[in-house]
């Protein structure tokens, strides 16, 4: 494993994590070594809404987040003065969820008189492949997640160029909804995947056919599956669940797969990276491990980090303060929306 961090700009940071419906805090060093790692997932709470009720994460997260922040310090055996930068997700995200990390962190930066990091979330996921890792840029980088589904060329550790996104939903957004549809509980991207294994991809089921650029749809795929199960209860026949996951999922894939191949092949670059919570996916994993065979090399992260954590948050603010970008003030506010590039 590389360090960039060898010639004496070393870092600790304390990041934390609310977007969405995990309260998280992690400890990094240098960008790919955690500390610590924490989460207190709401999956459980939500699962009975079938999906994230805004309210309820941010009443959450203000519940738990004093304590998973002490969590992560003890499980890293650091004090306030190991620490040399706080982080903290101000994008995307929903806006009170966010709200609750970003004014903890700010309490945090001031009382303990440390710089403020404001980041990204859709860079962070870019980062976690940099956790236990040698990657460095450029490469590619394929960003699928609930909100998101996008290729970046990763030109430096502060430089992004967005090259294709979605013209609709994101990927995983659509195994969400999907999901849904056929009963599944949330969140529904594993239970896609899972009740997928049991059945075969016998419906033939729509990718875009681009002739006006690069991007990805996935609004047709889902009314595709919604119309299918309709009709085939129309006419009282009980939908083969495992069949229509399984389609599904070879679609929603095989359309993050092809676009990405093709990128690759005009890009010159050798490196590839899968970025999101789709990027647990295994049918995924696989279509991309097949690039390998060609000449690339595939970077993923952890299984455990491909979903939202703050750990990759912190990564990100290490690379941060390694370019020299500058700490947020103590105005910082959250963003429900933040840009790709």
């Amino acid at each position: 494993m590389i360090d960039e961090f060898a010639n004496g700009h070393q870092i600790t940071v304390l990041a934390i994590e609310t977007s969405c419906d995990e309260t998280a805090c992690a400890v990094v060093r240098n960008g790919r070594q955690v500390l610590s790692n924490v989460v207190a997932t709401q999956i459980e709470i939500h699962r009975r809404f079938g999906g994230v009720v805004p309210e309820i994460a941010s009443r959450n997260h203000t519940l738990a987040i004093e304590n998973v922040v002490k969590e992560a310090m003890d499980k890293a055996g650091v004090g306030k003065d190991d620490i040399d930068a706080i982080a903290v997700t101000y994008g995307a995200g929903l806006l009170g969820a966010l709200l609750v990390g970003v004014n903890f962190a700010k309490g945090l930066a001031f009382a303990w008189g440390k710089p403020l990091y404001a980041v990204s979330h859709i860079r962070g996921h870019i980062a976690a492949n940099y956790i236990d890792s040698d990657l460095t840029p450029p490469y590619i980088c394929l960003l699928a997640s609930g909100g998101h589904s996008a290729i970046l060329r990763v030109e430096d550790y502060s430089r992004l160029t967005l090259i294709a996104q979605s013209r609709d939903d994101a990927a995983g957004e659509a195994f969400d909804k999907v999901a849904r549809v056929l009963g599944l509980p949330y969140p529904g991207g594993p239970e896609i995947e899972r009740l997928a294994k049991e059945g075969r991809p016998v419906y033939d089921m729509p990718i875009p056919k681009r002739s006006d650029g690069l991007y990805f749809s996935y609004s047709g795929l889902k009314t595709y599956v919604i119309n299918l199960v309709h009709t085939l209860s129309q006419k009282g026949k009980e939908p083969n669940k495992a069949d229509i996951a399984a389609s599904f999922q070879k679609a929603a894939v095989d359309q993050l797969a092809g676009m990405l191949t093709h990128v690759l092949k005009q890009s010159g670059l050798k490196k590839v990276a899968i970025a999101g919570g789709v990027s647990a996916n295994g049918y995924l994993r696989s279509r991309i491990d097949a690039l390998e065979a060609e000449g690339y090399r595939v970077h993923y992260p952890a299984l455990g980090l491909c979903t939202d954590n703050a750990a990759m948050i912190g990564a990100e603010a290490c690379f941060m303060s390694l370019c020299e970008a500058a700490p947020a003030d103590l105005s910082l506010d959250a963003k429900a929306t933040v840009p790709l590039g």
